[in-house]
């Protein structure tokens, strides 16, 4: 970890390039507050739905709500404060909060990898293993691997800072400093295990597994339609199981879009990458947070109906919680 002040031919750059007129920071102050508050909103109605109604208490709704808990943290904290970072020449906060800073960007940022490798395999036993998920996917499971999850999110990346340090060789005399991360060549092979191949090699090699089971499922039901009550079941049953593997599926392959190149790019730091690009790929990342309650409302209807409850404060009614949430979800 480090506070760096720029070396004097970056400053007069930027001294020249990065003054921006009343209206542009302005515009771009109002995008960050925007996108801010989009994001927690939006978030905030996943968790509230999710912890009102006891029908949403299923393992793979608990795994979505850490996932919005993490997204929801981006949106109150991580976006602000990289908007500043984006906007000022100056990193106003100084060293201490620079390692709190980091810190937290890469807790919520692991524990959303680590969140989707969650999904990743209760979708897999979901669909490969549909009679055996009951018994091997519980509730109790699921929140004790929740829990897990930021545990070792919370301890890997303290111990990040700890090995690596930081320092202040900051300039008095200039006002260009970047809350920036330098890590040694043994913590980049470490963290290219841990927070790239490891958990893409699980998401990959899992959904691929999936679709081709999906693929042969549907082949079998297809062959095997009889009008049979039980068929029938099975196979609305499945289907069900396909189109939440297919919606996390979205949600996972748009992360991991946004994920590696945006690390690829972190990790090589050549002199090839311009500032712009990562800059781009940084708020791309961000954006996503706002994005996957927007897949919800797209992809399950009992997210669209809890949302109607909230918004029209409905929730406040006596047993509003023990509402089937899924009875027009069904239907």
């Amino acid at each position: 970890m480090i506070y760096l002040r720029d070396n004097p031919e970056r400053a007069q750059f930027l001294e020249h390039f990065g003054k921006r007129s009343s209206h542009e920071y302005n515009i771009i102050y109002m995008f960050v507050l925007l996108l801010s508050a989009w994001t927690v909103f939006l978030n905030l109605l996943v968790i509230i739905s999710i912890s009102h109604f006891k029908k949403l208490h299923t393992p793979t709704n608990l795994i979505i709500l850490s996932l919005a808990v993490a997204d929801m943290l981006i949106g109150l904290i991580v976006i602000p404060v990289e908007g500043i970072k984006q906007i000022e020449t100056c990193w106003y906060f100084g060293d201490t909060y620079c390692g709190l800073f980091v810190i937290t960007v890469r807790l919520l940022l692991s524990t959303s990898l680590c969140n989707l490798i969650l999904i990743a395999v209760d979708r897999y036993m979901a669909v490969c293993y549909s009679l055996l998920y009951p018994q091997k996917i519980t509730t109790t499971k699921t929140l004790i691997s929740i829990c897990l999850c930021w545990l070792f999110c919370s301890v890997y990346n303290i111990w990040y800072v700890i090995s690596n340090g930081y320092f202040n060789t900051s300039d008095k005399t200039l006002c260009y400093g970047q809350c920036i991360v330098l890590i040694t060549n043994a913590w980049k092979f470490i963290d290219l295990i841990f927070s790239f191949l490891f958990p893409c090699t699980v998401i990959i090699t899992a959904y691929l597994r999936i679709f081709y089971v999906v693929q042969r499922q549907v082949k079998v039901i297809n062959s095997q339609m009889s009008g049979v009550k039980c068929v029938m079941e099975v196979s609305v049953r499945r289907k069900s199981e396909r189109k939440a593997a297919l919606t996390l599926g979205i949600i996972v392959t748009a992360y991991l879009l946004c994920w590696i190149p945006f690390y690829i790019c972190s990790l090589t730091k050549t002199t090839a990458i311009s500032s712009t690009s990562m800059t781009f790929l940084t708020w791309t990342f961000h954006i996503n947070s706002g994005l996957n309650p927007i897949v919800y409302a797209l992809f399950y209807r009992w997210f669209k109906i809890s949302v109607k409850y909230i918004l029209t404060f409905r929730i406040f009614q006596p047993a509003s919680s023990l509402i089937d949430i899924f009875t027009d979800y069904y239907s």
